[in-house]
């Protein structure tokens, strides 16, 4: 099925809607989009057009170009002859169900509906829809038109040809599908991005640290390691020659010792304060777009260097 997508529809303008249709865009589809909001079309098409210099750096596929991008006024002309769909709508269980149910009424028979859902199950997004057996959760990460990942979860009604159809689509447009085997809230990735922010809300709390120190502990410590090898390949390395073993031997009983505040702490307004003081700080008088450019060109100087030390560069397969 991926194979035969030439038409997207992307349902929500917002950051994670216009970064799919900027992604798919890139990769010389035609979209079409559709958000409620008045000024959905404007800010949709800006985002494109802000995106575009870094899509560009990354490398556009042949026949790309923001021209193929038609904005409609309903649903139904979104959906009506899209091969895949891509739901964007907020993080409201019972929008979302009544949105795709109304985007199944309307999808052609074939296409594949996908939520971006980043925690919300897909059993319970599916419960509404005549065809449940489309319906599947495909969970991707800002910038979506720059970062590779997409998680993909299944619900009880899913069926496996969907699953395998969108593992298809999302590699076509250049990104790596990551099938979360077990329905769970938050899926994978941000429960462990929920796990490091409600530490850094304790350290907020207590005063231990700011803003702009808690980030350079990321950005200049752990962060350059975890985009190369990930908590647990970053562990194995801590254990010297001895590997993983060594290191669970050594620093197992840690685990127990009161070292991490797992319940996130009260966000009182002297908290919320802090750390929007402490980031517009980091900022600088620089705003958003601009911090997104500066984003994106490092992220695309990070990404060719990532590529060439991925375990595919060395010819080992993709087990994801």
């Amino acid at each position: 099925m991926s194979s035969s997508v030439k038409t997207v529809a992307i349902i929500g303008s917002g950051v994670i809607g216009s970064g799919w249709a900027a992604r798919c865009l890139a990769h010389g589809l035609d979209v079409v989009a559709f958000d409620p909001a008045p000024d959905g079309e404007a800010k949709i098409r800006a985002a494109i057009a802000n995106a575009w210099p870094a899509l560009e750096t990354a490398g556009l596929a042949k026949g790309a170009s923001p021209s193929r991008f038609t904005y409609v006024s309903s649903v139904a002309d979104a959906v009506k002859n899209a091969d895949f769909i891509q739901e964007n709508a907020p993080e409201r269980e019972e929008l979302k169900q009544k949105l795709l149910a109304e985007i199944d009424s309307h999808a052609k028979p074939g296409a594949i509906i996908a939520s971006s859902t980043s925690y919300l199950l897909p059993t319970s997004l599916q419960k509404l829809c005549k065809d449940p057996s489309r319906i599947v959760v495909g969970h991707p990460f800002n910038p979506v038109y720059l970062l590779p990942l997409v998680e993909i979860v299944a619900g009880e009604k899913t069926a496996p040809a969907t699953v395998e159809a969108a593992k298809n689509f999302y590699r076509l447009i250049g990104m790596r599908p990551l099938h979360v085997r077990k329905e769970i809230e938050g899926f994978i990735a941000d429960r462990l991005m929920e796990a490091l922010w409600r530490e850094a809300l304790w350290l907020i709390k207590d005063d231990i640290a700011t803003t702009e120190e808690i980030d350079a502990a990321v950005v200049y410590g752990c962060g350059l390691r975890w985009s190369l090898m990930g908590t647990f390949l970053t562990f194995q390395l801590a254990g010297g020659d001895a590997g993983m073993r060594h290191f669970m031997h050594q620093f197992g009983p840690a685990l127990k010792m009161p070292y991490s505040y797992t319940p996130a702490p009260e966000l009182t307004d002297q908290i919320i304060d802090r750390i929007v003081d402490g980031c517009e700080h980091q900022a600088a008088g620089r705003s958003v777009k601009e911090l997104e450019r500066r984003r994106d060109a490092f992220l695309n100087d990070l990404l060719k260097l990532v590529k060439n030390y991925w375990p595919e560069a060395e010819g080992r397969p993709d087990h994801i």
